[in-house]
């Protein structure tokens, strides 16, 4: 379903056993269907273990995918917590390289297994989601009770038309990115404006731009004396408030208590919200992001194991899965086997194969 691996084996059907033609044909199919989702092989591999060609065995299971997975009537029963984000396809220069990745967090919310993918959808947009929440039954957007999220709007808005009953949460992983962002964008600002030019090695900025990431309940002893030297006077004082804004949101997020947590994060977004100084560029952006998500923001506190985490390791799989292709070309076919890999199949409930 990648690039096409040539080999030496002619173009068979998956019938290359004589006798017993049928079950030749489903035992090859479940060691292929087996070898994809279990042992993570590629289509090559699958094909060359076969005998076939890599179009025979691409097409036969692109088929069983279909079949079992995308044609399944109730592929979508029980989901009630949903997660959607975007994710890079192909890095090449032609076409759309993105599309938005539709995630089941419910198992994960209730404690009763890992996240699978729903679907792929061609494109990063409001249409994009909101299509594809247009076309599922009422019956089924009547029972999403959840929408975990990046800080894109688009797909905020398409839950609120869509889903306007559902609860949308803005996951700490993108609002703790949001406010790294910030700071990594006022030490380059400050690191120009006192220098001249972008951090090299020995300038105090750029030597603790690791640091400055690093939780302070996690800061070694090391780690500490490196930062305290840095804002020691006013050369660094805007890097300093930034990165004291940054800790706090991480702060929030790992409070043993959730409704503690909760009120920081209000007190984070209320500071940021009024009288940030003009010359705090990258904290006054922050501040309107967080104002205009805040219900979003906070709506994580209240709903625990609830965030778009899951999601995120569903699109590190998919990473891991066009590697092994060495890239793939068709969308259908990428949708297909990340379905596969991700989707939530079990060969072995399916003892018809």
């Amino acid at each position: 379903m990648g690039q096409r691996t040539s080999h030496t084996h002619r173009n068979r059907s998956l019938n290359h056993t004589p006798k017993n033609r049928g079950h030749s044909t489903r035992a090859g199919l479940r060691w292929g269907l087996v070898g994809i989702v279990v042992g993570h092989l590629s289509m090559a591999r699958v094909a060359e273990g076969l005998g076939v060609a890599w179009n025979t065995a691409n097409d036969a299971v692109l088929a069983e995918v279909r079949r079992l997975l995308i044609e399944d009537p109730t592929r979508l029963d029980g989901v009630k917590v949903v997660g959607v984000d975007e994710h890079v396809w192909r890095h090449t220069r032609r076409g759309d390289k993105y599309v938005t990745v539709i995630i089941d967090l419910t198992p994960v919310r209730d404690g009763t297994g890992p996240s699978r993918l729903l679907d792929v959808v061609e494109g990063r947009s409001k249409k994009a989601f909101k299509d594809w929440l247009a076309e599922r039954d009422q019956a089924w957007r009547d029972g999403i009770e959840v929408v975990a999220m990046d800080g894109f709007a688009g797909f905020k808005t398409a839950t609120t038309e869509e889903l306007p009953d559902a609860v949308t949460v803005m996951d700490p992983f993108h609002v703790i990115r949001l406010a790294g962002d910030a700071l990594d964008e006022c030490r380059r600002r400050v690191q120009q404006e006192l220098h001249g030019h972008r951090g090299r090695k020995g300038d105090p900025l750029y030597t603790a731009r690791r640091t400055l990431h690093t939780g302070a309940d996690l800061l070694t002893d090391r780690q500490h004396e490196r930062l305290d030297k840095l804002f020691a006077g006013d050369r660094h004082v805007q890097v300093e408030c930034t990165w004291g804004i940054y800790q706090r949101v991480i702060s929030a997020y790992r409070h043993p208590d959730r409704a503690a947590g909760r009120v920081e994060m209000s007190f984070v977004i209320d500071a940021l919200a009024d009288s940030v100084p003009e010359a705090l560029v990258e904290l006054r952006k922050l501040g309107r992001t967080l104002t205009r998500r805040a219900c979003d923001v906070l709506a994580y506190f209240d709903r625990p194991r609830t965030s778009n985490g899951p999601t995120e390791a569903v699109n590190g799989r998919l990473e891991h899965l066009r590697g092994l292709a060495l890239g793939f070309r068709n969308l259908t076919n990428y949708i297909a086997r990340a379905l596969l890999e991700a989707g939530g199949f079990r060969p072995h409930l399916h003892p018809e194969l």
